[in-house]
């Protein structure tokens, strides 16, 4: 698990950008993190797995702390990150090298290395392209690639940070499916997102409101308990729906029900 212990952070002292954190995250959870620009959450998200420490109070991964730098290894090999462009990330000259290099790093045994390298193509639909350079792929088929380089590591938590904000909708509906297959699968993902709509596959929220955690809940409590368009969100689609047709509570399992109503009223 990821727990946060009061964790406080600056880049520059007396100009907080988080404050006393306090949270848990669990392996096999689906996490949104939402917020403004500004709000803190990819600092909080670096914190995660050790690109950034806590000035104050602790993070903590399976027992270990991220400030002491001789666990940073191994909580790096529990926790994937994937940014938001992953061609910071590329540094080979073939798909197939660019997930083979992280096993290198963790001293895999090379018979084992094509098996996983493989795999992790096979699950992001890539297979074809192991032997085409990363730069002469499409967006979205960039971040499948970084995706697949963390997958081949096998983490228990993999951290998108805005993974599909420079992706059409044809890349982000692939990307956030691949998500939803890697959490079926028992990976906890961490999703960093402006998408509101993308907020409701999770089962948990995390609204950091100038550097404090201001929200921990379902998406259906996060939409109805919170004036997300104060802060400058917009409400997802079929909450923005539930509004237009008075409806005043709208179910987790009646979500999908009640769209495809309107679409029958139209």
């Amino acid at each position: 698990m990821i727990q946060f212990d009061q964790v406080s952070y600056y880049y520059q002292k007396n100009t907080p950008i988080l404050q006393e954190l306090q949270f848990t995250i669990q392996k096999g959870e689906y996490v949104s993190i939402v917020g403004l620009n500004g709000s803190g959450k990819s600092t909080m998200a670096k914190l995660m797995n050790g690109l950034c420490l806590p000035k104050k109070g602790k993070v903590i991964c399976y027992g270990q702390a991220t400030s002491n730098m001789e666990n940073i290894h191994t909580i790096r090999q529990h926790i994937g990150y994937i940014f938001q462009n992953p061609e910071d990330q590329f540094i080979t000259t073939s798909v197939f090298d660019e997930i083979i290099f992280g096993l290198e790093n963790i001293s895999l045994p090379r018979e084992l290395m094509e098996d996983r390298v493989h795999k992790a193509l096979k699950a992001i639909g890539m297979t074809a392209f192991q032997s085409v350079a990363p730069h002469q792929l499409s967006g979205g088929q960039k971040q499948k690639v970084a995706i697949a380089a963390v997958l081949a590591m096998q983490p228990d938590f993999i951290i998108f940070d805005e993974a599909t904000s420079m992706l059409d909708p044809k890349g982000r509906e692939d990307i956030l499916q691949i998500m939803k297959q890697m959490h079926q699968s028992g990976i906890a993902v961490i999703h960093i997102t402006h998408h509101m709509e993308e907020v409701l596959d999770a089962s948990r929220v995390l609204f950091l409101n100038k550097g404090r955690l201001q929200f921990d809940g379902t998406p259906h409590q996060f939409f109805t308990s919170v004036d997300v368009q104060h802060y400058g969100m917009e409400l997802p689609f079929v909450f923005r729906l539930a509004n237009t047709l008075q409806v005043k509570d709208v179910p987790h399992s009646d979500w999908r029900k009640l769209v495809d109503t309107a679409c029958t009223l139209n």
